[in-house]
Formats: structure tokens, sequence, C-alpha cells
């Protein structure tokens, strides 16, 4: 039997393609590389696939439009988010649209380890012992034990989140639209304002969209205790960055520690160290001795680059076959 053709964009060769070859033979697909971000002028390279795998990359009308004529009916984001879809395009051009899961350890780890880096004021003693500046004065750190965390959604990976932190004796607040009785064995769910107005911490867990866009503006951060530390794994729209770099250099915030930012796409994950990146936001955030800002790498471990490409490749198979794919959200 012939097997199912899927073109895929941003394909990796260090990371991803033994992965691709791997899950392949499982499902009876063959992956069609092109190492390049989609564009209208690329999307031939999707001739004859029933579907295409992306990333976090831009995929507009004109993209959809494009794949539609080469004979594409799927897309597939190797991501949990789909924010960087124009899902009202793909319904119009008659096009699902699926996204992935991934082992929730990768985020989870990550994110306690940001918020250790945060308190513990890392960015700031790597950068002095870089110039060999081993004093004590102003790199004083705070112990978790004592601190309140709020953790603000609580779906798969900020209910693990919730369960690394409860080994560190802290207190945990969650607010969540659909709490979860699982949860309630390790932290206390209360309404969002509680949790800004009790928490020395707040990491944030929920997707991109209408309810969640600038939980984190200048009203809802007044509201928040002085110094407080703030943790973003999930997407960039969650925090408004002008009101969160206003808030960093009066002190009202006293650190961040974000592995996302708005208007990120396009940027990650490229190499622009001899390039203006175009982003006046990240570059003054980047320069914030208490601010830790990473390239969108909370996800990339070794199982989840694995998760990713396999479900990518299964949602791919099973709309071919015409079976709805569990991970098909339009």
């Amino acid at each position: 039997m012939d097997k199912i053709k899927m073109a895929v964009y941003n394909y990796r060769d260090f990371d991803e393609a033994a992965y691709f070859e791997k899950f392949g033979d499982k499902y009876g697909v063959k992956a069609v590389p092109c190492r390049e971000a989609p564009t209208v002028h690329n999307a031939v390279a999707a001739e004859g696939c029933c579907g295409v795998s992306v990333i976090t990359t831009p995929v507009t009308e004109d993209i959809i439009k494009a794949w539609k004529d080469m004979g594409v009916s799927h897309i597939s984001t190797r991501t949990i988010g789909y924010d960087h879809i124009d899902l009202d395009a793909a319904r119009q051009h008659g096009m699902t649209v699926s996204n992935v899961a991934y082992s929730t350890g990768s985020v989870a780890d990550y994110t306690v380890m940001l918020i250790l880096m945060a308190l513990r004021k890392m960015k700031m003693i790597m950068k002095r012992a870089d110039g060999l500046d081993y004093s004590l004065q102003g790199s004083i750190g705070r112990e978790l034990e004592s601190l309140t965390v709020g953790v603000v959604g609580t779906g798969r990976i900020g209910e693990h989140v919730i369960k690394n932190l409860s080994g560190f004796g802290c207190r945990i607040l969650a607010s969540a639209p659909h709490p979860r009785d699982s949860v309630r064995k390790y932290a206390q769910y209360t309404e969002l304002e509680d949790l800004f107005s009790q928490s020395d911490i707040i990491t944030f867990h929920v997707p991109a969209g209408i309810g969640t866009h600038h939980i984190v503006r200048k009203e809802t951060i007044e509201k928040m205790k002085d110094g407080v530390v703030l943790v973003n794994t999930s997407r960039g729209s969650v925090i408004n960055t002008d009101d969160l770099i206003d808030a960093l250099e009066c002190g009202k915030a006293g650190a961040a520690a974000l592995d996302v930012v708005e208007n990120e796409l396009g940027i990650f994950y490229g190499d622009y160290k001899y390039e203006v990146i175009g982003h006046r936001q990240m570059s003054i955030l980047k320069d914030m001795p208490n601010v830790l800002m990473l390239p969108h790498m909370a996800f990339y471990t070794e199982n989840a680059v694995s998760d990713m490409v396999e479900y990518s490749m299964a949602s791919i198979a099973a709309e071919a076959r015409g079976e709805a794919s569990p991970f098909r959200v339009g």
C-alpha cells in the first residue's frame, strides 16, 4: 500500500528527522520535507499531499488557499497552540486543523526552573560571574517555601506544575474556569482577582484567546503584590508587554521570567545575532537584570519532540483515511 504523503514545513534534520522516519513507518505516512517556513511561493512543496505539518509560524489565508489548490485537506501544527493559523480561512476553504499534545513534564519542569531562577536572581549572578564579580551585594534571593504561588490555568500542564510545586512546601493558589478535583489535593482554587492580590509569584498556563488576552495589564498589575514575580510559559498575548515593562521599571513587578512574548512570530527560532530583530519590547526586556527572556523553549525535550512528530503524523493519517483526528481543533 502506498504511503500517505504529508508536507513538513520547518523540517529540522538535527532533531525531528529520525522521528519522522520512525513514525512514518508506524502510521504509513511519507514526510516530504521543506526546511523553510510556509509561504505562498513554497506551497508547491505540498502538491499531492493530503496534509501539511507546521510549527508556530504564520499560516495565513493566502497560504491556506495555495495549499488547497495543491490538494491539501488538513493542516496539523506540531504545537499545542494554534493561534498562528487562520482558522476562519481554513474553514472557509474546507480545511481541517489539528494540534498536538506532548509530555507535560517538559513545560512543567521548565516553569519551576524559571521560578527558582527568578527568585534566586540567577541572571544577575551568572552575568557577574562571567565578569569575575563574585560579590554578594544585591544578589540575595528568596526561598519558595515561604511564598505563595498562583497558577493560572489547571489543564494538563498547569496541574503538572502544581504537583511539582507541592514538593517545595509553598502555598499554592489556582484559578481556572473548570476546576479539577485532582488539583484540590495540592492547591486552593480561588477567583483570579484574589489569586492576583495574594500571590508572590504568578505563573500562566492558559491558551491564547479572547478570554485570556492581556490578563496581565495595568489594571490587574495594580492589584498584585509589590514585587510580584511573573512567569509566562504559555502564550505571549497573556501579558500586555508595555504594561509589564512599566511595572518592572517602577518596581511594582520584582521580576519576570518569560519563555514567550507578544509578536514573537517570525523571530523565534532564527539566528539574529548580527541583525536588528525589529522588536523593541524584546530588546528592552532582554537588557533588564531582573528579566529572564527565553526563546520559546519550554517544550523542547526529546520526549516532547517525539510526541509532536508522532501526533502530527497520526492526525494527518487519520484524516486521510476518513477518520477524525483526536487532536482536531477546527
